[in-house]
């Protein structure tokens, strides 16, 4: 398949060199669509590239919107450490506000809608009542959603504070307990790292980041942040490949928790979406280098055709169909066959509502 203009201009930042008006338009739109319009403006910058007026106003806006986001993730993270001081556990951060607290280069441009937050199971109780008493509430889901996250959930339902406006994902593991993977939720507490400009603030350590990272994208049915995820895959690995040891102990790691299947896809799809250098013998010690199945290569099909911006101009006769495939496979990974069967039963028969919250059941 042709490559979408913003996964070129990804790859090299160069080639926006050659780029016509015309060519200018379709790439912000594109970008926009991505949820990279910020990072763009920092990767073309990167490689010293003039951008015409009218586009680079978009692109700067974009990264100053994201740095404005990001003001308020440190501000949010400081009165989080003050309301959930009396737990007495670290705040362990998790994805976008990880990246911006630990001055990562995946936080460059980086834009989200929530803070997400690690917190050991047995204090979750306690920690919803202080996050109350503070002033987050929870959107308003009806008795099944709250039982469903409650039993089958990985997270609390999502928290919004009442005059800030900002939300808040609680999570006591990563994937849901009902999940095909297991993942090492001890390990993950007792290696993660802290901040040292943050005493009490901690994130995962970087082969917990990247797993979490392939884990979240490849787990995922929303088609409409999976380049901008795999993105931020592509920037941790990047930096992180840099220290003596990581491909091995990212790999033994995969292992420990379960994780075989969302790096082995990470691995591949990274590389030969955005380039990203990873050595051969780990690509194919993972299965990364590999589709020996038809059911590896239906899903390169599918990834193939969402692993894109959602904009018109990328689209074609089989993106729909791969679109629902994917969420009917998410929803596959995060629960077994009968209670699978279950809950679609149950969200197709409910009356449609508006969801206020991503990550919504």
């Amino acid at each position: 398949m042709t490559l979408p203009l913003l996964t070129r201009v990804l790859r090299d930042g160069r080639a926006a060199d050659e780029l016509t008006l015309p060519d200018w338009d379709l790439l912000v739109r594109q970008a926009r669509h991505a949820n990279l319009l910020g990072r763009l403006h920092h990767h073309l910058a990167g490689h010293g590239v003039c951008v015409p007026e009218r586009p680079a106003r978009h692109l700067q806006s974009a990264a100053t919107m994201a740095a404005r986001q990001h003001l308020s993730v440190r501000y949010e993270v400081a009165q989080l450490q003050r309301v959930l001081r009396p737990l007495r556990e670290p705040l362990i951060l998790l994805k976008g506000a990880a990246y911006v607290m630990a001055g990562l280069p995946a936080a460059s441009g980086r834009v989200f809608s929530d803070v997400d937050i690690l917190l050991p199971r047995q204090v979750l109780d306690e920690a919803e009542s202080l996050l109350t008493l503070n002033g987050w509430t929870g959107d308003k889901l009806d008795a099944y959603d709250q039982r469903y996250y409650r039993r089958w959930m990985h997270e609390l339902p999502p928290l919004v504070h009442l005059f800030r406006g900002s939300a808040l994902d609680v999570h006591h593991t990563l994937l849901p307990p009902t999940s095909r993977s297991h993942v090492d939720t001890a390990a993950l507490l007792r290696d993660s790292v802290e901040l040292p400009e943050v005493p009490g603030v901690r994130v995962l350590c970087p082969v917990d980041m990247v797993l979490h990272s392939a884990a979240h994208l490849f787990h995922e049915g929303e088609p409409d942040n999976l380049l901008r995820d795999l993105s931020d895959l592509d920037l941790l690995m990047r930096h992180f490949s840099t220290a003596a040891g990581f491909w091995p102990q990212l790999l033994a790691r995969a292992h420990a928790h379960g994780l075989e299947q969302p790096l082995r896809l990470a691995l591949r799809h990274c590389n030969r979406v955005l380039l990203t250098p990873i050595p051969a013998d780990v690509l194919v010690s993972s299965g990364a280098a590999l589709t020996p199945t038809w059911r590896a290569r239906l899903l390169d099909f599918i990834y193939e055709r969402t692993l894109r911006p959602q904009h018109a101009s990328t689209a074609n006769a089989w993106t729909a169909w791969c679109n629902r495939a994917l969420y009917i496979r998410a929803h596959s990974l995060r629960m077994p066959l009968p209670l699978l069967a279950y809950h679609l039963l149950h969200k197709a028969l409910r009356p449609p509502r508006t969801e206020a919250l991503e990550g919504r059941p």
